[in-house]
């Protein structure tokens, strides 16, 4: 049966819910998810890229069993990408089938700019969810323009979106909106007094180890260790990007894919594009020593 986020009666039920689905949460990020749900708030999360920001609205879709939609924010995005944008062609196609029609002109008029007509995008497709609250992401909001971000705050405020040419839709169903953000650029205050905050940071050791045993079941605990430590390291080095726990989940992966039980200076070098995507960070952590960083210990 169908989940109700504005039922779940604990913390502790909630993470677990999310142990379940292979995300290691904390009680931090429990008690925020858990607010959000009770008070009817978008959440924002900020963190540097691959924390598990995102990972966190697939697997909250995937514990309600609701829908997913995804917004992707990025520099110039526009109404028609993220809201609506009309079927032109279609538009067309009716225009000229409607030629010879006795219809006035306000009626052919109001016929195309009709629901028929009417190409949905994430933001208005949250809106017009007819059967149950969908999960609502809005991916890298920091990338998008400010004006943007500022058109969001009718979503956020009223969840209602206008349309000119139909008037305004308000939500049947409100959706649970997760925000992310890399700090590439800083947020308004308008649009964080609406969420509730969250910053994702890189995680410990234990929590690291957790997370890549639980995401990748039977991996050998001696390479699952060897690869949590080595990425902790080198974290601590002077990089562009530090690897995420994306990095440390796919460079597990190939390591297994190579049939590797341990890891070693040789199995590294050649797989530090799993880890590192700048040849300026393989050269920083190169030469840091990766035989030295391998032995160091915790």
């Amino acid at each position: 049966m169908a989940k109700d986020l504005f039922d779940i009666d604990s913390i502790e039920n909630l993470a677990k819910g999310f142990e379940a689905q292979q995300y290691i949460t904390d009680p931090d990020l429990a008690t925020v998810l858990f607010l959000m749900a009770r008070l009817k708030r978008p959440l924002l999360l900020e963190g540097n890229a691959g924390v598990g920001k995102t990972e966190i609205a697939n697997v909250l879709a995937q514990f309600l069993d609701t829908e997913l939609i995804r917004l992707q924010c990025y520099e110039g995005l526009d109404v028609n990408a993220a809201v609506y944008e009309w079927n032109y062609r279609k538009q067309l196609l009716a225009i000229k089938i409607q030629e010879q029609s006795e219809r006035s002109e306000g009626e052919k008029e109001a016929h195309i700019f009709g629901p028929d007509f009417l190409l949905e995008r994430p933001l208005l497709k949250s809106i017009r969810a007819k059967d149950r609250s969908p999960v609502l992401l809005i991916d890298e909001v920091d990338r998008a323009d400010e004006e943007f971000e500022a058109f969001l705050l009718e979503l956020l405020s009223a969840f209602q979106i206008s349309i000119p040419e139909l008037g305004t839709m308000t939500a049947a169903h409100r959706p649970i909106v997760i925000l992310t953000s890399n700090r590439t650029r800083e947020l308004s205050d308008a649009l964080k007094r609406r969420c509730l905050y969250h910053w994702i940071d890189y995680p410990s050791r234990e929590k690291e180890l957790k997370i890549v045993e639980a995401r990748i079941p039977g991996i050998n605990k001696k390479l699952a260790s060897q690869v949590v430590d080595f990425i902790q390291h080198i974290r601590e080095l002077e990089l562009s990007k530090a690897p995420g726990v994306a990095e440390s989940i796919d460079w597990a992966m190939a390591l297994l894919a190579m049939d590797k039980t341990r890891v070693d200076t040789s199995t590294v070098e050649r797989t530090l594009g799993c880890i590192l995507k700048s040849t300026e960070d393989m050269m920083v952590v190169k030469e840091a020593g990766i035989g030295r960083l391998l032995k160091i210990e915790n």
